[in-house]
């Protein structure tokens, strides 16, 4: 009786079932719930630096097309400041943005080996982990691709209109519209305040336009002004 009574189930007692195949289900859909984080995560990322990149693309080259329009009328030295800025400005991002990803892609190359080296099968996990690093070439296309999007709204604003004055104020509406555009859209990819974002970003254009017109103009009136 006791032999019997023991081998029973002890009536406070709960039994739950687990299947293995339940587990492994639930492994499986959290290890894709992660990689579709993660993924999005990337996206986003790129695409806010996009983002910042063709802002960066769009102050710069308005920027120079006030400088020059300061001081000169004629619509071609506005024209070819802003190309100049365009083709400078996209170089120098890509170059920096290169040297940079190339940078940090051999810090996570070498991170990768010390982590794996000592790990059972770590050659196989260490090849699926590279496909994650960043591109330096890749980063360095987009990032210039980017500036020269911004870089472009200015020159289109300005291309073709001659009277000065309504070139000047045409330019400063289309950037204007579209900075606030770009503090949106980085806004919504940053999770950050739509309104505070857009005001910042457009503040900012907006003192960078008026400290390179007044300095370029006050320097073309002291004498420099060819």
């Amino acid at each position: 009786m006791a032999a019997a009574t023991h081998n029973q189930p002890s009536n406070n007692s709960l039994e739950i079932p687990i299947y293995a195949n339940d587990i492994m289900d639930s492994k499986h859909s959290q290890k894709i719930e992660e990689g579709d984080n993660v993924d999005y995560f990337q996206r986003a990322q790129w695409l806010r630096a996009a983002v910042l990149g063709a802002n960066d693309g769009l102050v710069s080259v308005a920027s120079l097309m006030m400088g020059v329009g300061s001081v000169k009328e004629d619509i071609k030295p506005m024209l070819l400041a802003g190309f100049a800025g365009l083709f400078a400005g996209a170089c120098s991002m890509a170059i920096g943005e290169f040297v940079s990803v190339y940078t940090q892609r051999d810090i996570e190359v070498e991170q990768i080996k010390r982590e794996y080296s000592m790990k059972v099968g770590g050659e196989n996990e260490e090849e699926g982990e590279r496909e994650t690093i960043s591109n330096p070439y890749q980063a360095a296309f987009a990032s210039a691709l980017a500036f020269s999007i911004g870089a472009v709204l200015p020159l289109l604003a300005a291309a073709f209109i001659k009277p000065h004055k309504v070139r000047l104020g045409v330019l400063s509406l289309v950037a204007s519209l579209a900075l606030v555009v770009f503090g949106i859209v980085g806004a919504v990819l940053g999770k950050t305040p739509k309104v505070k974002s857009s005001i910042r970003v457009l503040v900012g254009g907006w003192v960078a336009m008026a400290i390179t017109f007044g300095l370029t103009k006050l320097i073309g009136s002291n004498g420099l002004q060819m």
